[in-house]
């Protein structure tokens, strides 16, 4: 049917298909817009970051950042000088009660962990043995007594005689050796008199010293010889009580000579050294130094009167020696160490850390005596060291030398 003729009745006009694209036409034309706007988007990044990276380089480095760190000033105070050393409690006496004749214990008197006094009836040992042998020499004594007045009247008797010529001289000199034969057996009497005097004496134990009791070794009822060699009680004087120390032979001579001029005190600390227990004076030294420790020991005395220290308690003993007057002091959390040898960070005026070497004299509880190396006024670093080199830029924050500076610890002084 031709385009020109009209269209009759029910018919429907048909269009013409689109045209198509030939089959050999390639498929990468397909990609080629989306293939340049991603090479335009990467140029747009390119272009971004190629300008900031001119910008950061025409503004030069970062500068590194500040570290923040405490720092307190260098001062100078007065600081006591202790040497430290440890001690063993020791009685002042020690005494083993034995006792000096044989016999069966009749009663105690006592009772275990009591004070006595000296003088104090402890144990009885039964006297009635001893009380025979006194009455035995009594009455020997008496028997020889009346020979002995017997045998001056017949020689008052001889020398009548012999002065009348009636007795001859012999006999005169045979009666004057028997009235002093009798004056020997008297004497003889009288000592035996007095052994069994001291031996009921002894039957009645008493307190040598004044300390505290022991256990109790021995019980009543049982017979004691005093041959044995177990006591039957230990009593230890501890009002006073010692302390037997040791220190180094290198301060024996710091302590003598401050011995010299006045009394040494002395303290007695817990064994972890935090609790002061007592205070007390040194003694004496002893005389000689030992030889496989280097070491001399020093005996000092407590009064003791609330029995805080115990014989063989371990103590940690603080002597003092001096005062050194004016001593350049820092917290001792300020002290490094290095190969070099100590050394702390000081803080300069323009905020930079500044490694400063310094020369110890010794640290008393937190606080640390110069000799060389500061002066008072300067910032010391006591805190953020370990983030510290020199020439960094600091951030100080100032502390109080009051909260770093405090009381000497007990776990201060010279270290032995």
């Amino acid at each position: 049917m031709s385009v020109s003729e009209p269209l009759k009745n029910n018919e429907v006009e048909v269009s013409p298909p689109p045209p198509q694209e030939p089959n050999n036409v390639p498929r990468k034309r397909r990609w080629v817009w989306p293939a340049i706007m991603i090479v335009l988007i990467a140029g747009s990044i390119f272009v971004y970051r190629t300008r900031g990276r001119s910008a950061a380089a025409a503004k030069g480095p970062s500068a590194p950042p500040a570290f923040s760190v405490s720092v307190t000033p260098v001062q100078t105070r007065d600081m006591p000088f202790y040497l430290t050393g440890l001690g063993s409690v020791t009685a002042f006496n020690t005494v083993t009660v034995k006792t000096r004749v044989d016999g069966q214990i009749v009663k105690v008197n006592f009772k275990e962990g009591q004070f006595v006094k000296e003088g104090d009836l402890l144990i009885e040992i039964d006297p009635r043995p001893y009380q025979v042998a006194l009455d035995q020499a009594n009455g020997q004594y008496a028997k020889d007594l009346a020979s002995q007045n017997d045998a001056k009247i017949d020689l008052k008797r001889y020398q009548t005689l012999w002065q009348e010529g009636v007795a001859p001289r012999q006999q005169l000199d045979s009666q004057q050796a028997v009235v002093g034969q009798f004056d020997g057996a008297l004497q003889a009497d009288q000592a035996q008199i007095n052994s069994a005097k001291l031996n009921l004496t002894y039957s009645k134990i008493t307190s040598p010293i004044s300390g505290r009791v022991g256990l109790r070794l021995v019980d009543p009822g049982n017979i004691v010889h005093a041959v044995d060699t177990t006591g039957m009680l230990v009593i230890t004087q501890v009002q006073p009580i010692a302390v037997i120390f040791t220190l180094p032979e290198d301060n024996l001579l710091q302590v003598i000579a401050e011995m010299r001029n006045r009394q040494l005190t002395v303290e007695a600390y817990s064994r972890d050294n935090k609790t002061k227990i007592a205070d007390g004076n040194l003694q004496t030294i002893d005389n000689q130094i030992d030889q496989t420790t280097g070491t001399v020991k020093l005996k000092s005395v407590f009064p003791n009167q609330d029995n805080s220290l115990w014989p063989n308690q371990f103590v940690n003993i603080r002597l003092f020696l001096s005062t050194k007057k004016g001593a350049i002091v820092i917290p001792s959390a300020a002290i490094q160490k290095g190969s070099q040898g100590d050394f702390v960070y000081v803080v300069k005026s323009d905020s930079t850390a500044d490694v400063r070497p310094i020369q110890e004299d010794f640290i008393e509880g937190n606080i640390a005596v110069i000799t060389q190396g500061l002066t008072p006024g300067e910032q010391v670093v006591i805190d953020g060291q370990d983030k510290l080199q020199a020439g960094a830029k600091v951030n100080a924050n100032p502390v109080s030398p009051a909260r770093t500076q405090q009381s000497p610890s007990p776990a201060g002084g010279k270290n032995q």
